[in-house]
C-alpha cells in the first residue's frame, strides 16, 4: 500500500527492452534508498514495481508487458524523472489516502493554467472513468493524492501549490502529457455498488 505522499522524484538512467518486459534502472536519491531489498515494492509514477536489483542508488524494476500497455512506464525515455513513492510500512501517517497502486487508466493533460501561487491542471480522462472523478474527491496523479477541484464532461482539475509542484514533476509537466491515473478505491466501491442497485451515475454529468 502507498499514502500517495510522494517521496521525491527520481531519474531514468536505463532502460533495457525485451519481448513484453522492460526493465528500467531508476536512481533515487541517495538518502531514500537506505533499507531497500530485493522484492520491496516501490510505486512510480504511481505504478507499484517490485525491486529486482540493486547498484547503489539505481534501483532495477520490470515492467511487464501488460504494465506498460495500461499505463505511461512504455513512454518513458532515458533521462525522464519519475514521482516515487516506498511502500507504507504499519505505523506510517497517511498524509494523503490509501493507495494499491494499481493504476486504473491514462489521462491527458490538456490545459495548464498559471497564476501567481499556484498552478491549475485540467486533465481529460476515459469517459467510462469519470463516474468515479468528484468534486472534493480523492485522486492520484502519477502517484500524487490530490484533491479534485472541478469537473466537466470528460475533464477535472487539480489546485497545485509551490511545495507540490517543488516536490513532484508536476513541476516541469507539458500540455498534452499523458499521466497514470488511480482512482479513489472507496469511490469507485460505493458507485459500483449503487451502479448493482439501479443508481447509476451519467458519466456525463458536471
Amino acid at each position: 500500500m502507498f499514502t500517495g505522499i510522494v517521496q521525491g522524484i527520481a531519474k531514468v538512467v536505463e532502460i533495457h527492452t525485451a519481448p513484453g518486459l522492460n526493465t528500467l534502472v531508476i536512481e533515487l536519491p541517495e538518502d531514500k534508498v537506505h533499507g531497500v531489498t530485493i522484492g520491496a515494492s516501490v510505486a512510480i509514477n504511481g505504478t507499484c514495481m517490485t525491486v529486482t536489483r540493486q547498484e547503489g542508488q539505481q534501483l532495477y524494476f520490470d515492467a511487464m508487458q501488460e504494465t506498460l500497455r495500461l499505463t505511461t512506464l512504455g513512454q518513458l525515455k532515458i533521462g525522464d524523472t519519475v514521482n516515487f513513492e516506498r511502500a507504507a510500512r504499519i505505523g506510517d501517517e497517511i498524509g494523503g489516502h490509501l493507495l494499491s497502486g494499481h493504476v486504473h487508466t491514462t489521462a491527458q493533460l490538456a490545459e495548464i493554467i498559471r497564476t501567481e501561487n499556484n498552478v491549475t491542471l485540467w486533465f481529460e480522462v476515459p469517459e467510462n472513468w469519470m463516474k468515479y472523478v468528484f468534486p472534493k474527491g480523492f485522486i492520484a496523479i502519477n502517484g500524487a493524492s490530490l484533491t479534485v477541484g472541478e469537473v466537466e464532461a470528460n475533464r477535472f482539475n487539480v489546485y497545485l501549490i509551490p511545495e507540490t509542484l517543488r516536490a513532484t514533476t508536476f513541476g516541469t509537466i507539458e500540455q498534452g502529457q499523458a499521466v497514470n491515473i488511480e482512482v479513489d478505491s472507496q469511490t469507485q466501491t460505493i458507485v459500483d455498488t449503487l451502479a448493482r442497485l439501479g443508481y447509476d451515475r451519467p458519466t456525463s454529468a458536471v
